[in-house]
């Protein structure tokens, strides 16, 4: 079993894929600082200094200055405001992985498969001396 899992773990495409989520994570914790300290404040200024994060539908009677606010108290809630955050960061995520992914494939454009060379003279004559060797067997 433990020559079993050394080949498993050895395997390229397991190496890769361990890769490409360290890769991930420490992407994603970029796009989270783009999304969250230099793109969220001018969309704020822009819409007025709207805060999405503290958007929120409380389920119990009383009434909270901030979202921490209810939280703390602990008071049911629907935090619709964190939800459109996370889609908008999503959404800038999915962009920025596909702008990425799109200029990987530009970069890395399909050259069409090279054109064999033709054999080489000696080649060619021990093929035919081959050939003439067969035929006179038969």
């Amino acid at each position: 079993m433990l020559q079993e899992f050394r080949k498993f773990i050895a395997r390229g495409n397991v190496v890769e894929l361990a890769v490409g989520i360290i890769m991930g994570t420490a992407f994603t914790a970029i796009v989270n600082s783009l999304v969250r300290d230099i793109l969220m404040p001018p969309i704020g200024v822009i819409v007025g200094g709207l805060d999405f994060s503290e958007y929120y539908l409380n389920l119990g009677g009383e009434r909270f200055a901030s979202l921490a606010a209810a939280q703390t108290a602990g008071a049911p809630t629907i935090n619709y405001g964190v939800f459109v955050n996370t889609v908008i960061n999503f959404l800038i995520v999915s962009l920025a992985v596909f702008l990425l992914v799109r200029q990987v494939n530009r970069l890395r454009r399909e050259t069409p498969p090279a054109v064999p060379a033709a054999p080489a003279r000696q080649e060619v004559l021990l093929e035919e001396i081959r050939d003439l060797l067969r035929e006179r067997r038969a």
